[in-house]
């Protein structure tokens, strides 16, 4: 046996489960609902999927696959391109999948990521009958320890009927003791979650299970696969100097110091370059306590402006994996991995009083937002952790360039396609055109702010249009609309590739 892997098999009575990817793989039988580890491309089983994907060539041959979040190409691509996959829930991010969901070829479940847990738990997901975990190491007493990733794999491990273990070898034994896996008891006898703080560590170092359980164990040299957001551009730096001069004002204000609350950056390109502009602010000592680590946590970690960082997952392009996993004992006391359900807990984003800052990809005049749907019919990637964090956050803020497709589609719209997050949960609107703080206002004290400071210029007029029809055709009602043209843009886009249209006057 390869030194490596001896050293990391600490429970010698595995040592006989050692079996090729193609051998793990028969085990899994057509209609099976399997729990995968991984969260947004880290972590993810790799060797056994791709074994499947080739029994699929040659099979009938079907699966469920839950997980915490996104894969990588093994399974989002390859493996749903190959027909293997019937369901998939709660998040993905990938083209392939995304095409074969807006086919109707893969069925989708879109969820919060911090329900998939209980939902595990009552049942509703399952029975799982095989997990496939990427490990970095098992302990002599027995733990798995996780790779970069933790999502639903505690949960998923806890009720799987069996589990095929991925022992990566080509991750850093330096990421043992980063992770805190704690698991909440049944509803209606669960204590409370001991947490106060986010560095406060409450659980074991990996993730505890019957060795029984066990069935087979796959040596894996895979990496993870890159990160795919792309680097700041002139817009997103804008959006993050607006972003970081509010805080200043709430600093101001007296409602914020500048240690700021613990930060909650989503996934995606905006969002990190929104985090990525505090490198050069005034805010120090910042805690992240969100669900991916993603390039900009570690650089302000480097830049002395980060001083701990937890997470579900470390997502980083390629060039950062290099840096970070060449280096990890440098970052190990300042990183922290938990499973989603803590991570994404309301009650802990509450309790901690979280700065939320996700992506949308519509919102309306109100402050209704669209995270998930193109146009109100296509999937994008899902829901994930933004209305995990945007309901119960101190502050809940979205960000979005004001117009897309080269200026053919407007961010802003009269009533977003599909409604992923109420004006209840949204506070703070911010575009590469300025900020919209929605706090304590009503829908019609709303409608100036979103149009006139984060709306497009090409747009403002057309909106302004709408609206005062709408006031005019209501009689003023609470929530000004014509129903008749309220989803007008979505159809213009539709027949004619944009929203512009002219506009007809009053």
């Amino acid at each position: 046996m390869d030194a490596n892997v001896q050293k990391r098999l600490g429970l010698k009575e595995l040592e006989s489960k050692i079996v090729t990817a193609e051998e793990a793989a028969a085990l899994i039988s057509n209609g099976d609902v399997v729990g995968m580890s991984g969260f947004t491309r880290a972590g993810d089983a790799k060797v056994v999927p791709m074994a499947l994907v080739e029994r699929a060539k040659n099979e009938e041959f079907k699966i469920d696959v839950y997980t915490g979040a996104s894969l990588g190409p093994e399974v989002d691509k390859y493996l749903a391109e190959a027909g293997a996959i019937r369901k998939r829930g709660p998040f993905q991010g990938d083209a392939g999948i995304r095409n074969l969901i807006n086919s109707g070829d893969v069925l989708y479940v879109d969820a919060h990521l911090s329900h998939n847990a209980e939902l595990v738990r009552q049942g509703i997901i399952g029975p799982i009958k095989y997990l496939i975990l990427e490990a970095v190491a098992i302990t002599e007493d027995g733990l798995i320890i996780p790779t970069n990733s933790v999502g639903n794999s505690p949960i998923f491990a806890e009720y799987a009927e069996n589990i095929i273990i991925e022992l990566n070898i080509s991750h850093p034994e330096a990421l043992i003791g980063i992770h805190d896996i704690y698991v909440p008891g049944e509803q209606g006898n669960r204590e409370a979650i001991p947490m106060t703080n986010a560095m406060q560590r409450i659980g074991e170092i990996g993730i505890k299970v019957d060795p029984a359980k066990i069935k087979a164990i796959v040596i894996s040299e895979e990496p993870d696969a890159p990160s795919l957001i792309v680097p700041p551009d002139e817009e997103t730096q804008t959006m993050a100097n607006i972003l970081l001069n509010f805080f200043s004002d709430e600093i101001k204000a007296g409602r914020l110091t500048k240690q700021l609350m613990p930060l909650q950056s989503g996934v995606g390109s905006v969002a990190n370059a929104v985090l990525d502009g505090f490198a050069d602010s005034e805010f120090e000592d910042l805690i992240v306590a969100s669900e991916v680590l993603q390039d900009a946590v570690f650089n302000l970690i480097d830049a002395g402006k980060v001083k701990f960082a937890a997470a579900t997952s470390i997502t980083l392009t390629e060039e950062l994996q290099k840096k970070v996993y060449g280096n990890l004992e440098k970052y190990a006391d300042k990183i922290c991995l938990r499973s989603q359900e803590i991570s994404n807990h309301p009650e802990l984003i509450r309790r901690l009083g979280l700065i939320s800052i996700n992506t949308a990809l519509e919102l309306d005049i109100y402050g209704n937002v669209n995270s998930t749907h193109v146009s109100g019919t296509r999937m994008m990637n899902g829901i994930g952790g933004s209305g995990d964090f945007a309901r119960n956050a101190r502050l809940g803020i979205f960000v979005t360039k004001s117009y897309a497709k080269g200026g053919a589609i407007s961010s802003i719209v009269p009533m977003v396609s599909h409604v992923d997050h109420t004006e209840h949960d949204v506070d703070v609107i911010v575009t590469e055109q300025g900020i919209a703080d929605l706090r304590g206002l009503a829908p019609k004290e709303r409608v100036p702010l979103i149009i006139e400071n984060c709306a497009h210029p090409d747009y403002k007029e057309q909106l302004w249009d709408y609206y005062n029809r709408a006031v005019e055709a209501t009689g003023n009602h609470q929530t000004p609309h014509l129903l008749e043209e309220a989803l007008s843009w979505h159809v213009n886009l539709a027949k004619n590739k944009t929203m512009k249209k002219e506009v007809v006057k009053a």
